[in-house]
């Protein structure tokens, strides 16, 4: 039974195929942090040096955000919500230690368990970038480990001298609140409730980064879809096309955040023009034609018995899938 009525159902395949069959769905998200989240490998922020725009030629250094630090988030969402309702037991699925390999989140997101058995990814997320350039992007702190007591001075602990100030000092370069990353989430092949399960996962998802800070608040601004039988533009195209259109709007603001109705006009109307230039098939849904359908999945998952028809549908559709393509590999797996 179809779950969505705003959207024609040729866009899904009633069952996840095993081969790929040339449907894509394409989420055009915009990513604002709302804290101080870290986006680093090996201590460092990552970044890199890129050129401007499409139009403007000079280079300059944007911050990265990696494929996986965005899709682990989401994934982890997804995983919580089929544990709260029932869907996966803790012992029997447990992310990168002992993969279920039967419930949506193996099926759409993927695993690999050696010679046991692997499922490609249907979720497909590339690097993100800032609009902004890096050194506007973000702030070096200094950050304190305090005693006890709350100040940095000890008072005998450890066999320390009472008084003696704590060495325990170091820097740490943090992202800025309201810096902008424009991300295309890709589902590859999408059944309806796979469709909305990553919907709703995307939409959940309000931490990134470094898991072991107690920061790393982001939202994530949705606004539009496109329904493609290929892939669409690249992160890195889309942010230019962003960059160039605020600056021919003069909206490009100079050590201030960028307004963020700036952003999300910029973002609709560079979309639409380098899908204008596309030359695969392919109808879109943004600006005001994204909304009727934004605010059916969000009423859909803003209830108990919406979200649990959604988690039902996908897990249903991921067992049967599991039970035709991967049954045998799993069987295996036991018996050794």
């Amino acid at each position: 039974m179809p779950l969505l009525k705003t959207i024609d159902s040729k866009f899904f395949h009633t069952e996840i195929p095993y081969k790929p069959m040339g449907k894509y769905a394409h989420f055009l998200t915009v990513r604002v942090t709302e804290s101080y989240p870290l986006f680093q490998t090996d201590g460092e922020l990552n970044k890199a040096r890129v050129r401007a725009g499409i139009e403007d030629k000079n280079t300059l250094s944007r911050l990265s955000m990696f494929k996986r630090k965005q899709s682990t988030p989401e994934r982890l969402v997804g995983r919580e919500l089929l544990r709260t309702y029932g869907f996966v037991k803790p012992e029997d699925c447990e992310y990168n230690v002992e993969f279920g390999m039967d419930n949506p989140d193996c099926i759409i997101y993927g695993f690999a368990i050696g010679d046991s058995g692997s499922e490609k990814s249907k979720v497909v997320v590339d690097t993100a970038f800032s609009i902004t350039p890096f050194d506007e992007s973000h702030e070096t702190f200094t950050l304190n480990a305090p005693f006890e007591n709350g100040t940095m001075a000890s008072k005998g602990e450890k066999g320390s001298k009472p008084g003696e100030v704590t060495s325990r000092i170091n820097q740490q370069d943090h992202i800025r609140p309201q810096v902008f990353f424009p991300s295309i989430v890709t589902l590859k092949d999408p059944t309806e409730a796979s469709f909305l399960y990553v919907f709703n996962n995307i939409l959940r998802t309000r931490h990134y980064g470094a898991q072991t800070t107690r920061t790393g608040r982001v939202r994530n601004e949705l606004i539009g879809m496109v329904f493609a039988d290929g892939e669409i533009v690249s992160n890195l195209r889309w942010t230019q096309a962003i960059y160039d259109q605020m600056k021919a709007e003069g909206t490009l603001k100079v050590l201030d955040p960028l307004d963020e109705d700036d952003v999300a006009r910029a973002a609709k109307t560079a979309i639409q023009n380098l899908m204008s230039e596309e030359f695969i098939v392919h109808t879109d849904f943004i600006g005001d034609d994204f909304q009727p359908l934004l605010t059916e999945v969000k009423s859909l998952t803003a209830n108990e018995v919406g979200i649990q028809s959604i988690l039902k549908q996908a897990d249903d559709e991921a067992k049967a899938y599991a039970d035709k393509h991967i049954g045998k590999k799993k069987a295996a797996s036991t018996r050794s």
